[in-house]
């Protein structure tokens, strides 16, 4: 009886491979089509990987250039001598960093606010200088670019929107060494449009959250005492 069942298994086996050789011959163009399809997509995925790529340390290299034509022209970017170098970089930026992704686009749009800025153009700085965040993703990049963003609004007199913005980049403090000056700021522009009550709130905040930054720390310590939060 056990010799008996063996061979039954061993027919099992056999006609289980037959089967598999008959499935394979009968549908071996199903087979190549779809394997020929897999290795299609590796390749396309390969393929755009290497282009990303590619395009990335292109991008980058421009934007140095970029960087390069704006060092050069820094300290006469107000001037009518520089006017025409300055309107060209500016065109160049602004057909450039829509497009670009990253480091790259976030560095255009930086480049494009920090001409703004030397010209006093607030409201132009402020706008790149958000859309230069945008770019920046989760980078420590963002809060920078938002802490900017927050300065040229208040050099347009938008306390509200400044305070928002220097509240935004708060919530990447740990990627943003000067989280507490902007913490301070909150504060200060509270004073400022007399909400003794936020001043307070984000004093207080900032002392408890950064203990160990002295300078920012004791500033806002002061300021609570001269608004009668203490003592």
């Amino acid at each position: 009886m056990p010799e008996t069942k063996h061979t039954n298994t061993s027919e099992e086996y056999s006609n289980t491979g037959e089967r598999i050789v008959l499935f394979i011959q009968n549908n071996r163009r199903k087979l190549f089509i779809i394997l020929g399809s897999a290795l299609a997509l590796l390749a396309i995925f390969i393929g755009v990987n290497a282009i990303r790529d590619g395009l990335t340390a292109q991008n980058i290299r421009r934007v140095e250039e970029f960087t390069e034509r704006y060092d050069a022209l820094r300290f006469t970017i107000a001037e009518e001598s520089s006017a025409e170098d300055v309107a060209a970089l500016l065109a160049d930026l602004s057909a450039f960093a829509p497009g670009a992704s990253g480091y790259a686009g976030s560095r255009a749009y930086a480049l494009i606010a920090g001409i703004h800025g030397d010209k006093k153009e607030w409201a132009e700085a402020e706008h790149a200088w958000q859309e230069a965040a945008k770019k920046a993703g989760k980078s420590y990049l963002a809060p920078v670019a938002l802490f900017n963003a927050a300065a040229s609004a208040e050099e347009q007199g938008k306390i509200p929107e400044a305070i928002a913005l220097y509240t935004q980049c708060l919530t990447m403090s740990d990627l943003f060494p000067s989280a507490p000056r902007a913490q301070f700021a909150i504060g200060r522009l509270e004073e400022k449009r007399e909400n003794r009550e936020g001043a307070l709130e984000a004093y207080r905040a900032l002392r408890a959250n950064w203990p160990n930054d002295t300078m920012w720390r004791n500033l806002a310590q002061s300021r609570i005492i001269s608004l009668g939060g203490e003592g």
